[in-house]
């Protein structure tokens, strides 16, 4: 699989990674998708300590151990969790940070994280304390890179400002075009990578189309979109593309050049192989790439700043 720089850093990601979340807790069935990932050119694994109470990071680190030095792995941290475990806040301190990824190495059982995240940010965050933590991380040998997980362009731009980061994970589809406007380009600009989820917006972008609909999605549509527009929408693309939709929709988000990886979650190694599938097959055309964005909708952001 294809494999790209991620910021300037000399980790090369495959151009599809796993998000480990949708992997579950049973141990076996989890580990098949992670040896499958891996076995099919997957080399970058997306944790957090949020998932699973952190049982998620231990399957992961128990499963890739005797493949350590071939795998990137990122994983995050920020949400707290209560003592009870029912519950978790937001603390970007440099006490908490620097607590949690001692917590995360144990976990996931190594020395070293490939890329550390921030799992979210506000514009009240201590920003200059929260890079200072993640500076010292990486001087420390704890963690190699540092990133941040945010779809709020003013946190996006505090960072590219203020902080080494190389990479930025947000929410990135042909039915999602807000970063194109104001965060892809400034990326780009400064060299730091975009790593992408939600390509294909919650299965809408799958070839069960509107069969994986919500019923949220149905009653109220999908940011932008009514659940009429969809229904035009949707088959109309597939029909004039005339290919698989997640290929249409893997490939749409990967033809950006800010876009290192596009990360996609498996409850199944079968499913994982049909994404796999999905990003190895032909890039769309620049003409398709126009049809695409001539036929969906320029959204921008107007809350989450």
């Amino acid at each position: 699989m294809e494999k790209r720089r991620l910021g300037q850093s000399d980790l090369l990601v495959s151009k599809l990674g796993l998000g480990c979340m949708s992997i579950g807790t049973d141990a076996k069935k989890a580990e098949s998708i992670l040896r499958t990932a891996f076995e099919e050119g997957i080399n970058y694994f997306d944790s957090a300590d949020l998932y699973d109470y952190g049982e998620n990071e231990k399957i992961i680190g128990s499963s890739l151990k005797s493949v350590r030095d071939q795998v990137i792995i990122a994983t995050k941290a920020g949400n707290r969790w209560n003592k009870e475990k029912d519950g978790w806040h937001w603390d970007p301190s440099k006490e908490y940070i620097k607590e949690a990824v001692k917590k995360s190495l144990m976990r996931l059982n190594t020395e070293y994280i490939d890329l550390y995240q921030l799992h979210g940010g506000t514009m009240d965050d201590p920003i200059e304390e929260t890079i200072e933590a993640f500076e010292e991380l990486k001087k420390e040998g704890y963690i190699r890179y540092y990133g941040i997980s945010s779809i709020r362009p003013n946190v996006i731009r505090e960072y590219v400002t203020k902080a080494n980061i190389d990479s930025v994970m947000m929410q990135y589809s042909l039915l999602d075009r807000r970063p194109e406007e104001e965060a892809l380009p400034l990326l780009h600009k400064h060299q730091i990578s975009a790593v992408c989820r939600g390509s294909l917006a919650k299965g809408l972008l799958s070839d069960q189309m509107l069969a994986k609909a919500s019923p949220s999605v149905k009653e109220n549509g999908y940011l932008d979109y009514s659940f009429s527009e969809l229904t035009e929408l949707l088959p109309s693309l597939k029909a004039q593309l005339n290919r698989p939709f997640n290929e249409i929709a893997l490939h749409y988000t990967l033809s950006h050049p800010a876009v290192a990886s596009v990360i996609v979650g498996a409850s199944s190694a079968m499913q994982l192989k049909e994404n796999i599938r999905a990003a190895s097959s032909k890039a769309l055309t620049n003409d398709e790439i126009d049809f695409i964005r001539q036929h969906t909708k320029e959204n921008n952001y107007t809350s989450h700043r």
